[in-house]
Formats: structure tokens, sequence, C-alpha cells
């Protein structure tokens, strides 16, 4: 598979999950991580998996991870974070996917988000479709600094298909940490509501983050992810009563 697909992923400081992330992958020749900067052994861990190693200085997520997509060597690109690795049914699925002869500009899977560590498998934090995979002639990262996103190069739509099984993302951030982000990312939303003049009531303050507990614990089934599974989606509707508030306090 040399000469049909890259490995991409940027790092800062990710020695601890990044051998998982590679070995994962080890099927794929081509290597490419872009480093920022790290201060412990992420480079050394890249190199002795064999990964070509590009220093490049931060520039925000999408640009960050458009620049490491230029360096690869061949058109596909599978682009990871270092905290992900491949289950052992997703990298059958991309080996066979390049054995066929017709391919289409890209491809996304589910990925499977590591919560009070349990994977979670139902309710909000599943199946969290990720496109990473994708022909960089036909596709690019964004300009965005942060929530960046796979988008189509010129005008048309991308032609996107669905691969089985997951990305298995070993996330290890602390609740504080998870909390504050979520604080951080509310302030954005909220800003951008705001911006488009979006109004908030109050019922919909206390209605919308009730009705999405609704839908994510029972309807999806999230109970079934146990105590985790409960945290991860009570959390999650408490950032969106905090976005509303946000909204409704800039009156």
């Amino acid at each position: 598979m040399n000469q049909i697909l890259t490995l991409v992923v940027i790092t800062k400081n990710a020695a601890k999950c990044l051998e998982n992330c590679l070995k994962s992958a080890d099927w794929i020749e081509n290597k490419i991580v872009v480093d920022s900067g790290s201060s412990d052994n992420t480079v050394d861990i890249a190199k002795r998996a064999g990964a070509n190693v590009i220093h490049q200085e931060w520039l925000g997520f999408g640009p960050q991870k458009q620049f490491a997509v230029m360096q690869a060597p061949t058109d596909w690109v599978l682009c990871l974070d270092a905290d992900e690795f491949l289950s052992q049914e997703l990298s059958q699925s991309l080996k066979s996917l390049f054995e066929q002869n017709e391919l289409l500009d890209a491809y996304k899977f589910p990925r499977s988000n590591k919560f009070l560590g349990r994977f979670l498998k139902r309710g909000e934090g599943y199946p969290d479709w990720s496109l990473r995979l994708f022909n960089k002639t036909k596709a690019r990262w964004s300009d965005d600094l942060v929530h960046e996103k796979v988008v189509a190069i010129g005008s048309g739509p991308l032609k996107v298909g669905k691969l089985s099984g997951d990305l298995m993302h070993e996330s290890g951030e602390s609740i504080s940490h998870y909390i504050e982000k979520q604080n951080r990312y509310t302030d954005i939303q909220a800003q951008l509501m705001i911006e488009k003049g979006v109004k908030v009531t109050g019922s919909r303050l206390i209605f919308s983050p009730f009705m999405r507990f609704v839908k994510f614990y029972f309807i999806k089934r999230g109970f079934l992810d146990g105590l985790p599974g409960f945290v991860h989606i009570a959390i999650g509707c408490f950032a969106a009563f905090l976005k509303y508030l946000k909204v409704i306090s800039n009156r």
C-alpha cells in the first residue's frame, strides 16, 4: 500500500498515546508526523515507528492538518489524531477498500470516544461519524483554527462513503479539563448565535437541554453505557443550557 495511502498525524507532546496510534496502522508504509515542538519523546517514538517527522510551528488545527496532508507523497491520506487508533475491524475495512477499482472522494467511519474509562457505544458520544480518509486532490482541511473539517476542493460536493469498524478515541483529559473545554466551546457557540441575531427564550433555555437528555439517554439508549454514559450526556445537556444562558445574558 506504499503507493496508495499515507497516514498523517499532527503532534505536540503526544508520547503517552502516539505509539498506540501508529502501531494500529503499522500496515501503512507511508507515515507523516508533523510536530509543533514536543518537549517529550514524541519525535523519537514517531521515528522508531518509521514515520517521516517534519517540524512545523503551530498554525491552528485546520491549517496545521492541511500542511501535514500536503507533505504526503500519495493522493490518499488517512488523518488521525495522536490519541486515536484503528480498531481491527476498521483496519480490515481500510485494507479491503483499496482492493477495489472504483473509489469515492472520501470516507467516514464511526468514532468511539473513551469517557471515564469506558468507550462509549451509544447516546450522545456515538457513532460520532468522522471523515478522515480522503483523496487530497478532491478534498482538504478547512482553514478553521478550531472545529476544523474536511471540505471539497472546488464547487462540487464530495462523494463520501462509509466504512465499518470504529476509530477509537483514547482521550486522557480529566473531568475538570473536559468541563473547562465545554465552557470555552459554549462561549464560541453563544457568540456566533449572538452575531447571527438568534433569539433564545426562557422556554428554550429549559426545555431544549431536557429534550436533549431524553433523546440521548432514553431514545438512543445512552443508559446502556452505564455511569460514563449518564455523565457524558448530563454534561452535554448542561453545556446546551450554558450556551443558551450566555445568549440570554447578552441582551
